[in-house]
């Protein structure tokens, strides 16, 4: 009777693991948040008039947010690939690049709708617009991975929201959203998901 559930639960997760992706690391949600506070910080120092790269403080701020993004990616997709070498899991699968298409649909408009903010000069909705498409992009692309990515998303749509009322503080919301949750939320994936991963 044992053999027979177990059969059942390894059938069940293989058939889990070929619709899902869930590679997905605690520590890239870590990584990516103590990087996007590194960058919180220095937007803050380019706000203040300290070490600046170019003679205008919108273009330094973009181009830091740039820099955050692609280290923040490239942090994302070490710890899970390497997560995935461990498990002995394939990691680009078909639902690999449904995910990032359903992830990049959202975010590429959102950029192209913070480019037109600056671009008109309405940049203190800039913070709030990034973490409301970041959020639709999470809830959009949660569907094929863990759940908790869903609940992140809805944060911070939140977070964007309450950022395009309190427009003053809109680093301050865009530190919490994408430094803090991330954080928290990586930490609670590595308990969740890593650390039992482990124990099997």
């Amino acid at each position: 009777m044992n053999t027979k559930l177990d059969d059942l639960k390894h059938i069940r997760s293989m058939m889990e693991r070929s619709s899902k992706f869930l590679s997905l690391s605690g520590f890239s949600g870590v990584s990516a948040g103590l990087i996007a506070l590194a960058g919180a910080g220095a937007a803050h120092c380019r706000m203040k008039g300290h070490y600046a790269i170019t003679s205008d403080v919108v273009t330094d701020l973009f181009l830091l947010a740039v820099a955050v993004i692609a280290l923040a990616g490239g942090a994302g997709l070490f710890f899970s690939l390497r997560k995935a070498r461990k498990s002995g899991a394939k990691f680009w699968m078909p639902v690999t690049w449904q995910i990032v298409k359903d992830f990049a649909i959202p975010m590429i408009v959102g950029g192209i709708f913070c480019l037109l903010l600056m671009y008109q000069g309405a940049t203190r909705m800039v913070a709030a617009s990034m973490l409301i498409f970041y959020g639709l992009a999470l809830i959009q692309a949660g569907a094929r991975t863990y759940r908790d990515i869903r609940i992140l998303g809805a944060c911070e749509i939140i977070l964007g929201l309450l950022a395009g009322f309190f427009v003053y503080n809109g680093l301050l919301f865009w530190s919490i959203g994408f430094g803090l949750m991330h954080i928290i939320y990586g930490i609670v994936m590595y308990i969740k998901y890593d650390k039992s991963e482990k124990k099997a």
